[in-house]
């Protein structure tokens, strides 16, 4: 049997229960429907702990209700690795500043393990929108406040809150158009049903090419690397934390043993920058991360903060 040590207080101290692990199917809950970006990048880093355990780590799609009902089924699943949650910001950040109550609470009820990937989000405007850059853009919203409408996969989802952090503190009074779904944003965006939207680059890369849409900025503190010549929001508008990109990772219920949460996380890592993985994520517009445990929950207290005070600003309030 293979062994897995721990050195606590000078001394090597065998864990069994990660000496072991994993021996059965490790489920892996997923707060959204099957064939969706959070689903795809799970399943490509699914099939790759698989090979490396040999043992299957096991999909279990649980959409709806902003994937509240999914972590509450794995705050309450024994505490062991064989039940793992995918999150995003919509669970570990909007979730709790949009409810009063809910059944989980981030911070208590988990052990971030590491974030998969991140992915960049496009301001894209209709390419009948008389503003070519996100400044002339902030002009246009100025002269003509009221008018400019954007859509969004609804009333506290990541497209509404990072638009809402630029339409707030820069005064621009831009129209939300609430979808259900980001799925549907895009479309309306072609259609001129709506002037604006936020979307992920291969959702609209081939309309930008075809001339139907223009990017005006990405919503990182970075450039994208797919589309270099897109500016920042920081570049243009001076606000310098201006940095709303979806954070997807793997969670543990909080009391799983720190030698599996380790394990875990090492092996998450080093799935993510396998090179068929890594390509496969570069081409659904993700950036592999592969964190640790700590980074994880660094990254999750500065998105708690930063979410809350834009749905502060939103007035955004849980349907």
């Amino acid at each position: 049997m293979k062994a897995t040590y721990l050195l606590v207080m000078g001394a090597l101290t065998a864990t069994p229960a990660a000496a072991q692990y994993p021996d059965k199917p490790v489920r892996v809950v997923v707060p959204y429907a099957a064939g969706g970006l959070p689903d795809t990048m799970t399943r490509l880093v699914a099939a790759r702990l698989t090979e490396m355990f040999k043992q299957q780590f096991v999909i279990d799609n649980r959409p709806g209700a902003g994937g509240i009902g999914a972590c509450e089924l794995v705050a309450r699943a024994t505490p062991d690795g064989y039940t793992l949650l995918v999150a995003d910001v919509g669970q570990t950040a909007i979730n709790p500043a949009l409810y009063a109550r809910l059944p989980y609470d981030p911070v208590r009820d988990f052990a971030p393990v590491s974030i998969m990937g991140t992915s960049a989000q496009f301001f894209a405007a209709h390419a009948s929108l008389p503003a070519n850059t996100l400044a002339e853009l902030i002009a246009l919203a100025k002269a003509k406040p009221g008018t400019l409408r954007y859509g969004s996969g609804g009333i506290g989802s990541l497209h509404h809150l990072s638009m809402e952090a630029l339409n707030g503190p820069l005064g621009l009074k831009l129209i939300h158009v609430p979808y259900k779904g980001s799925a549907q944003s895009v479309p309306a965006l072609l259609s001129g049903e709506v002037s604006l939207a936020l979307s992920a680059l291969p959702s609209i890369a081939q309309h930008r090419a075809a001339g139907r849409i223009k990017l005006l900025a990405v919503n990182t503190l970075k450039r994208s690397t797919q589309a270099p010549d897109v500016p920042t929001v920081a570049e243009v508008t001076g606000l310098k934390d201006f940095d709303y990109p979806p954070v997807i990772g793997i969670m543990a219920p909080s009391a799983t043993p720190r030698a599996i949460v380790n394990l875990l996380s090492k092996s998450i890592a080093q799935a993510v920058r396998n090179r068929e993985v890594a390509q496969r994520f570069t081409t659904l517009g993700i950036d592999p991360v592969g964190s640790t445990p700590e980074e994880y929950a660094a990254q999750n207290r500065v998105d708690r903060a930063k979410y809350a005070q834009v749905v502060k600003i939103a007035g955004a309030k849980a349907e």
